[in-house]
C-alpha cells in the first residue's frame, strides 16, 4: 500500500486531516496509540451530547438557600411619592413601614424623585410614617390585599409649626386697677360700701389715681348720703351744733357739716396724704393666725399701714388726716362749737380709736356679712404683717 492509497482519517468532531501530513509508519503507530491508550481514548473520545437545563431541573439539582428563596406568591408592593408643601420632591425622607402584629419594621429613603418602594410586603393592615428634618411627620395607613400593589396618594409634608409660648402679664398698675374694681363691689349686706379693705395679701400698690378714685367713689356713694342724713338727723334731735338752729335750715347746715367731715376726711386721709407720703390707705385683712394675733393686728393697723413699697410703716396719712380734717372743720362749724387745738388733737385720737374698733370688726365680723368677696389663695405670700 502506497502512501497515495492511505485512506482519509476522520478525526474528532468530523475534521478531516490529510494522511500526507504523517510519514507512513508513524501514521499507523499514532493510530495504534490513539486507540489503545485508555487516557487518550477517554480524553479524545466522543463528547457527551449537550442539552438545555431548565429552571425546574436547576431547582431539583440544587435546593435554594434561605437567601435564594422566592418571595411568597401573595406578597405585594407599596410605593408612592413624597413632596413638600410647595410640590417639590423631597429626597432622603424616611419612610417607615410597620404591620399590625409584627414588631419588626422596614425603613427606606426617598430617591431624588421623592419616590419610595417597599417590595415583598405580606398582605394585611399596614402603617406608613413619613419624616424629614424640619417638616411635620405624617402618617397614613391601609390594608394590602394578596399580591396587590398599592400606590399611595401624593404625600405632602409641611414645615413644622413652631410653638411659641407668649406669656402676657399685666403691669402692676393694671393689676391694681382690676383689684380696685373688685373692691368697689364689696358691700356689707350687699348695701354698705366697704371699699377700703383689701382681701388680697399681696395686693398691687395703688397709683395716685386709684387712691383718688376710691375716695371719690366712697364720697358719692348713695349709702354715704343716707348715712350722713341719718347722722344729721340725730345731731339735730340732740341739738348738736346748736348754733345752726332748728328747722330745715338747721338740718341742712348739719347735713352739710356732716358731709364735709366725711368727704374732707376721706380725701385728705385716703387720697391726698397717701399720695404725698406714698402710703396705702386700705386695711389689709389678715384672716389667719390666733384670735389674739388678729386682734392685735387690727388694733395696730390704726397707726401702722403698708407703704407703696410693700413695707409696713407708721400711718402718718391717717393721723395727720384726722388732725387736718378737725382743723378744717373749725372753718364751717358754728363759732360756739369750734374746738381749740387741744380739742382737735383729742378728736383725732378719738377717731383713731374708732378706726381701731372698726378694724376689729373688719377682721372678724364684716367678711361674714359681705357677699362675693375676692377668693383668697393660701399659696399667695407677702411680707409678714407687723407683730405687736
Amino acid at each position: 500500500m502506497t502512501s497515495s492509497s492511505v485512506p482519509q482519517v476522520t478525526a474528532m468532531r468530523g475534521n478531516r486531516i490529510p494522511a500526507r501530513c504523517f510519514p507512513g509508519g508513524l501514521l499507523w503507530l499514532s493510530l495504534f496509540l490513539l486507540v489503545c491508550s485508555p487516557a487518550w481514548s477517554q480524553e479524545l473520545g466522543p463528547a457527551a451530547p449537550e442539552r438545555e437545563v431548565d429552571s425546574t431541573d436547576t431547582q431539583k439539582a440544587a435546593p435554594a438557600t434561605p437567601q435564594q428563596k422566592a418571595p411568597p406568591q401573595d406578597a405585594g408592593q407599596i410605593r408612592g411619592q413624597v413632596v413638600d408643601q410647595t410640590g417639590v420632591n423631597i429626597t432622603g425622607a424616611v419612610v417607615k413601614l410597620t404591620r399590625d402584629g409584627d414588631s419588626a419594621s422596614q425603613e427606606v429613603m426617598t430617591d431624588e424623585d421623592g419616590k419610595f418602594y417597599f417590595f415583598n410586603v405580606l398582605p394585611g393592615p399596614f402603617r406608613l410614617v413619613f419624616s424629614s428634618p424640619g417638616l411635620e411627620p405624617r402618617e397614613i395607613s391601609g390594608t394590602l390585599d394578596s399580591a396587590e400593589t398599592i400606590v399611595t396618594p401624593l404625600v405632602e409634608l409641611s414645615i413644622a409649626t413652631q410653638v411659641t409660648e407668649v406669656r402676657v402679664s399685666m403691669t402692676q398698675e393694671e393689676v391694681a386697677t382690676a383689684e380696685i374694681k373688685e373692691q368697689e363691689k364689696q358691700r356689707v349686706f350687699g348695701i354698705i360700701p366697704n371699699f377700703y379693705v383689701s382681701y388680697s395679701p399681696n395686693a398691687a400698690p395703688l397709683k395716685p389715681r386709684h387712691k383718688f378714685e376710691l375716695a371719690w367713689k366712697s364720697s358719692i356713694d348713695p349709702f354715704t348720703f343716707v348715712a350722713v342724713a341719718a347722722v344729721a338727723g340725730f345731731a339735730q334731735a340732740g341739738d348738736h351744733w346748736s348754733g345752726y338752729g332748728q328747722g330745715m335750715q338747721g338740718y341742712a347746715k348739719r347735713f352739710g357739716a356732716t358731709y364735709g367731715d366725711v368727704a374732707i376726711g376721706t380725701f385728705i386721709g385716703g387720697a391726698i396724704l397717701p399720695t404725698v407720703l406714698k402710703q396705702d390707705p386700705r386695711y389689709f385683712y389678715k384672716g389667719t393666725g390666733s384670735k389674739k394675733s388678729r386682734i392685735l393686728y387690727a388694733l395696730g393697723s390704726s397707726v401702722i399701714c403698708k407703704g407703696d413699697n410693700g413695707h409696713w410703716q407708721p400711718n402718718y396719712s391717717s393721723v395727720m388726716g384726722n388732725l387736718a380734717a378737725g382743723g378744717i372743720a373749725n372753718l364751717y362749724y358754728p363759732s360756739s362749737d369750734r374746738n381749740s387745738a387741744g380739742v382737735i388733737f383729742g378728736t383725732a385720737l378719738i377717731r383713731m380709736g374708732e378706726m381701731a374698733v372698726a378694724n376689729v370688726f373688719q377682721e372678724f365680723v364684716i367678711p361674714k356679712l359681705t357677699p362675693n368677696l375676692p377668693t383668697r389663695s393660701p399659696s399667695l405670700q407677702q411680707e409678714d404683717p407687723p407683730k405687736f
